[in-house]
């Protein structure tokens, strides 16, 4: 993600704002409400003022209103002013009423608004969340998992700030402007201008400010994924660091870009602290405008009492507002960087089917015809690769490191898509490309080079390919991979969890519970990818005789550097930096003269020394 376009396209905008508004769905009703809510609590926050003003200047001082015949109607409900201030605890209880109402509308705000936040923040979770799980293979290789976390986490939760704490503001904002403009100009519109005075600048800054932070903010996200993808990788690599004592190296590694990272907090601090400073001297000097020209303007008479209070009020209300509508436009910097990240993502197509989506028979031959095949960006891998295993024969590849023996088989799990012109591969003549992708890897299973295994018990880890799985059934396939009487040794059995990535278990019990956990499946086509390197060859002979009685009838690949693995197969491919170099039984190879026969040589030469 370190290549993301920094400069956004006018239809990539578009996406975000598109997407924001997709989020929304299920929540806008909560956030409508707050809304509501806020605009109810503001006109009570205006409400207030305009009764301290008619009771100082009305019903106490005795003058004449100039007020709306509707609040007049009002106030000869209630005997006049005369009979106001004869009885002046009717306003004292008019402004309690109004701060009951407030109370209650802030409240519903709260409630509201925290129910609209969290649903917002739940929908932006399960939809980022089941995206990234239908991406691609090859999307997956290219991306850090620490990146990706720190866009499900940090990105989204900036999103739902700014939404809940900024957006639904806006109409709170709206009303208090409007309604606090508008009395202050039915009171003195000299007043009005001189405490307008500072505001546009506010705003123009508040502009200034948000086109001139926005790389930034989006600088200090990249780095935060930077370092979130480090000590993720710290993390579950944690073994390897203290078995290599690379623990001095790592750390300083980590506080070297930390240091980086908050480097760039702080440089970005010069001008958040330079802009709010500005700001607060501003909304300052507004209040400082209005109690000098106010009092001035009472002394000449151009003013009352009343109205000089009220306008106090409303000038210290109004100064909330424009502050706020400076601080969403800067926020909106952080929100636009987090939306944009989400959308990267959101934006990068899912795994989709390629062909016909056909359901054929799997328990058929498997044909690479001219297959080639390279990565992005890197060289090919695969060179012009043809052979024909037969249905419910074992296959048995060997090859050295980088030959192509993993592709291969990533190729035939359309983990990787074979690009046209490059080949095809069929399973009963049928093409990989026009297979349903679901219906293909439901029939196939696959024990990956480097096997995987959740934070979570040996039984869930090994049932995982079904929602409920009896346990005789875990159990049956843990017989075959060897695994049983081990796990039978642990104080709790099945019910053992193991760490992250199976880190509490040895390299030989990863592979077997992987092992198991594909057993399980009982597919028609099974494929072992140097999953038996960490065994014993005690027990390598134990779970390939028990794959031979349990899964006859299943086609078996296996990749594997041990002769003893690949002698049983039906056929044996020898793979030469991406060619087949040699190919036929383990009789026909070993009396060959190439590279089987060479290996097998040297590995029977190192057996010989080791039994001497």
């Amino acid at each position: 993600m370190e290549n993301e376009k920094k400069t956004k396209t006018k239809e990539e905008k578009a996406f975000s704002r598109k997407l924001l508004w997709d989020f929304l769905r299920g929540s806008k009703l909560f956030f409508v409400i707050s809304m509501l809510s806020a605009a109810v609590a503001a006109l009570a926050d205006m409400v207030s003022p305009q009764i301290i003003r008619m009771a100082v200047d009305n019903a106490l001082g005795g003058k004449e209103s100039n007020l709306s015949p509707f609040v007049m109607g009002i106030v000869d409900r209630f005997g006049g002013f005369a009979y106001l201030g004869e009885h002046i605890w009717i306003m004292a209880a008019a402004i309690l009423i109004v701060a009951a109402v407030k109370v209650v509308a802030q409240y519903c705000f709260r409630v509201y608004n925290t129910k609209g936040a969290e649903t917002l923040t739940k929908t932006m979770r399960d939809r980022l969340f089941g995206h990234i799980e239908r991406l691609p293979y090859a999307w997956h290789a290219k991306h850090r998992t620490g990146d990706i976390i720190q866009r499900c986490t940090s990105d989204i939760e900036t999103m739902k700030r700014f939404v809940s704490e900024q957006m639904t503001s806006i109409f709170r904002i709206l009303v208090l402007l409007v309604l606090s403009l508008s009395f202050m100009l039915s009171m003195n519109w000299k007043l009005t201008i001189i405490a307008m005075l500072p505001v546009p600048y506010v705003i123009l800054r508040s502009f200034q400010f948000h086109r001139k932070i926005g790389a930034a903010f989006l600088d200090c996200d990249e780095n935060e994924g930077k370092l979130s993808a480090m000590a993720q990788e710290n993390l579950t690599g944690v073994r390897v660091v203290r078995a290599f004592g690379r623990e001095r190296y790592e750390k300083d590694r980590f506080e070297e870009q930390n240091e980086y990272y908050t480097g760039l907090w702080m440089k970005l601090a010069t001008p958040m602290a330079r802009f709010w400073s500005i700001s607060d001297v501003l909304s300052g000097l507004q209040i400082m405008l209005i109690v000098v020209f106010g009092s001035w303007l009472c002394i000449r008479g151009e003013m009352l009492p009343g109205e000089y209070i009220a306008f106090l009020s409303y000038g210290a209300t109004m100064t909330w507002p424009v502050r706020m509508l400076g601080r969403m436009i800067s926020e909106m910097s952080k929100a636009g960087v987090s939306i944009d990240r989400v959308a990267y993502i959101m934006q990068a197509e899912e795994e989709r089917e390629t062909g016909k989506a056909l359901t054929p028979a799997m328990d058929r031959d498997i044909c690479f015809d001219h297959v080639s095949f390279a990565y992005e960006g890197s060289p090919e891998i695969l060179h012009d690769i043809s052979f024909t295993m037969k249905a419910g024969t074992t296959l048995g590849i060997l090859g050295g490191t980088g030959s192509g023996k993993s592709t291969m088989m990533l190729l035939l799990d359309k983990l990787y898509l074979l690009p046209e012109g490059c080949g095809s591969i069929t399973v009963g003549g049928v093409d990989l490309r026009d297979i349903q992708t679901r219906h293909l890897r439901r029939n196939i299973g696959m024990v990956l080079q480097e096997p995987y295994l959740f934070s979570r018990t040996i039984a869930e880890n090994i049932s995982i390919t079904e929602d409920e799985m009896p346990m005789e059934r875990i159990r049956e396939a843990s017989r075959a991979a060897c695994l049983d009487e081990t796990v039978e040794s642990f104080q709790k059995g099945y019910d053992t969890f193991v760490g992250e990535r199976g880190v509490t278990l040895s390299g030989g019990q990863k592979q077997r519970a992987a092992i198991a956990r594909t057993l399980t499946q009982q597919s028609p086509i099974m494929i072992f990818d140097d999953s038996l390197s960490a065994v014993d060859t005690e027990t390598d002979a134990k779970i390939r005789k028990a794959l031979e009685s349990r899964f006859g009838s299943a086609s078996i690949i296996l990749i594997s550097h041990r002769i003893t693995t690949l002698s049983k197969a039906d056929q044996i491919l020898v793979l030469d930096h991406g060619r087949i170099a040699e190919m036929g039984t383990h009789v026909q190879l070993k009396q060959g003269g190439g590279i089987y026969q060479k290996i097998c040589e040297i590995q029977s030469a190192s057996a010989e020394e080791v039994s001497a």
